[in-house]
């Protein structure tokens, strides 16, 4: 099989070396992908923005699957592009995408389906937004309605940083993300990550796994697009898993289906374990990052006949075996992140990994045959083990051999569950 992967991050490179490994492939490229991928398939250099072009190779190379990695080519339309000439796509349609596109449009969908989640209201002028929030009081969530790479939403614990997010917004912090604004009610709890393909009927549960969003340890700081991450977390018992699939899942795959948008991909259900149970606090439509790199090192199948049933409309006849050993994985970023930062700071050595182990490149490239930084997020640093303890424990030993000056990281990913394993 000829297999097309799109994007160029950490969460490719985990997708890219897990399908590497499937007995089924038989030519791999990836566009525009980064030196890391580079070790698993043939790097194209690709404007994935332009769709044509896109089409184009594939039918140059005679490609049979394309999978995309990225929410941004999901919702600028590629799959349907791509589908448009009869090939087979991994990955939600623009309408359907719509879940990870537009904030309001998941709450809309929420609200219609009887979908646990936040009280919200929709904004698209700051008065109105910020009488509200003085209204409601905090703490108090405000979120850009569009796409803002993970940076797009405040979690306020006072009203003036509510309104300093509301002016943030409306005065172009996010470009046109932020043209509408999503307010909502802040849930408490615990916050966990659930992962399920998706064939537009069917449903094959995949994982949990627990992100670490703020800069700071202690998850203190500014939000990020995520500083690390483990699988599986413990708050996800059988039965909240169950839970979730009855209660958020399942009502969401019948009303995308019922309002003409059938969900074809991964659902990333971001959510907060709170006293009544599982609630939504938002839609991804694309494997988490850094939450895949820790799911493909447990992942125990092939993950190709995984993405090709959701892509056909089979997942009913397929199956997913997992690894019971924690997976944890630790971002490398540039200092200054998730701010301003120096880029093409070298990166001089990075270690060999074993058994269990890996280093993913997330924002890589070489210049002049040297390996340098050029994103925010550059490393991400992975191991397993027994318990969450010893998983952490190796994948840090791994990133202190790492030779990169520029780079800094959070010291205490899985901390939450590490407490647990103490108790």
């Amino acid at each position: 099989m000829k297999v097309l992967l799109i994007g160029s991050g950490g969460r490719e490179h985990a997708l890219a070396w897990k399908l590497a490994k499937s007995p089924l492939m038989t030519e791999f490229y990836a566009a525009p992908g980064n030196p890391g991928i580079a070790e698993h398939a043939r790097l194209v250099s690709l404007n994935v923005e332009d769709h044509e072009a896109v089409a184009a190779f594939c039918v140059q190379k005679a490609i049979d699957f394309v999978v995309v990695g990225p929410e941004a080519p999901l919702v600028a339309g590629l799959a349907d592009r791509l589908r448009a000439d009869g090939l087979k796509v991994f990955g939600p349609s623009a309408a359907a995408a719509q879940l990870e596109g537009s904030k309001g449009f998941t709450k809309d969908i929420c609200a219609r389906y009887n979908i646990p989640t936040g009280a919200y209201q929709r904004f698209n002028n700051a008065p109105k937004a910020k009488a509200y929030i003085r209204e409601q009081g905090a703490p108090i969530v405000v979120k850009a309605d569009g796409l803002a790479a993970g940076k797009g939403v405040t979690v306020a614990m006072s009203v003036g940083e509510a309104l300093g997010a509301v002016d943030d917004c409306f005065e172009g912090a996010f470009g046109a993300a932020g043209a509408e604004v999503v307010i909502e009610a802040y849930l408490d709890g615990e916050e966990a990550s659930f992962f399920c393909l998706c064939d537009g009927k069917n449903a094959l549960p995949l994982a949990t796994a627990q992100d670490h969003k703020r800069v700071g340890e202690g998850d203190t700081g500014v939000n990020t697009g995520g500083m690390g991450a483990y699988s599986p977390a413990p708050v996800m018992t059988p039965e909240m898993i169950e839970r979730t699939m009855k209660e958020i899942i399942e009502p969401t795959i019948c009303g995308m289906a019922e309002s003409g948008y059938p969900f074809c991909g991964v659902f990333f259900a971001g959510l907060m374990i709170t006293a009544k149970g599982p609630e939504l606090i938002e839609y991804n439509v694309r494997f988490g990052d850094p939450e895949c790199q820790v799911l493909m090192m447990r992942l125990k199948s092939d993950l190709l006949p995984l993405l090709l049933a959701a892509a056909e409309g089979t997942l009913d006849k397929a199956t997913a075996e997992w690894s019971d050993d924690p997976a944890l994985t630790v971002v490398m970023a540039s200092k200054g992140y998730p701010g301003p930062y120096e880029k093409n700071t070298p990166i001089l050595s990075l270690p060999e990994a074993g058994e269990g182990a890996k280093v993913f490149h997330a924002g890589t490239s070489l210049k002049d045959g040297e390996l340098v930084a050029t994103g925010g997020r550059v490393l991400n640093v992975t191991a397993t083990g027994r318990t969450v303890g010893e998983a952490q424990s190796r994948a840090y030993a791994l990133l202190d051999k790492v030779e990169w000056e520029n780079g800094f990281c959070r010291r205490d990913i899985g901390w939450r569950a590490i407490e647990r394993e103490k108790a």
